[in-house]
């Protein structure tokens, strides 16, 4: 399987690089402490729930390890810009539904970055999508679950 790129922001870079080395020193430690102190009560294992809880979560965090690798391995950092013309991964765009006043600021990133609640939008998403390429004014259609969402582009940064 060939890996697509990732594309993170430079706080996005330092933030999984962060969670990374905090696995990797800390929490699989904590946990192979864990699995050594339910080995050490003895007795059955099929029957010890701290030992069988402590290796799912040993489970989870190498997985959660071999995920941030594999992204942090492909990753592209996104060029940060002063002024845009039109609608690119790294854009804070602001939009607008068509006949709406209220605006709302998306900043477009990758799919490993994406926090909706925070206003970071993947590249990947039907909005990201929609926006790609788009220049103030345009108008762009998001095909959501509910129906079609028109979107009027304010500002680009």
């Amino acid at each position: 399987m060939v890996n697509q790129p990732q594309y993170l922001t430079p706080a996005g870079l330092q933030q999984l690089e962060e969670r990374l080395k905090y696995l990797q020193e800390v929490r699989r430690y904590e946990v192979a402490d864990r699995l050594h102190q339910a080995l050490e009560e003895g007795g059955d294992l099929t029957e010890n729930a701290e030992y069988e809880d402590a290796k799912n979560e040993q489970a989870f965090v190498e997985g959660e390890i071999a995920r941030l690798e594999a992204i942090l391995s492909s990753a592209q950092l996104i060029e940060e810009t002063e002024h845009r013309d039109v609608v690119s991964i790294g854009a804070k765009i602001t939009v607008a539904e068509a006949g709406e006043s209220e605006t709302e600021v998306y900043h477009l990133v990758g799919s490993a970055e994406a926090n909706p609640s925070a206003g970071k939008i993947s590249a990947e998403s039907p909005l990201g999508k929609a926006l790609m390429g788009a220049k103030v004014g345009d108008e762009v259609v998001v095909h959501a679950p509910a129906g079609d969402i028109t979107f009027v582009i304010k500002a680009i940064a």
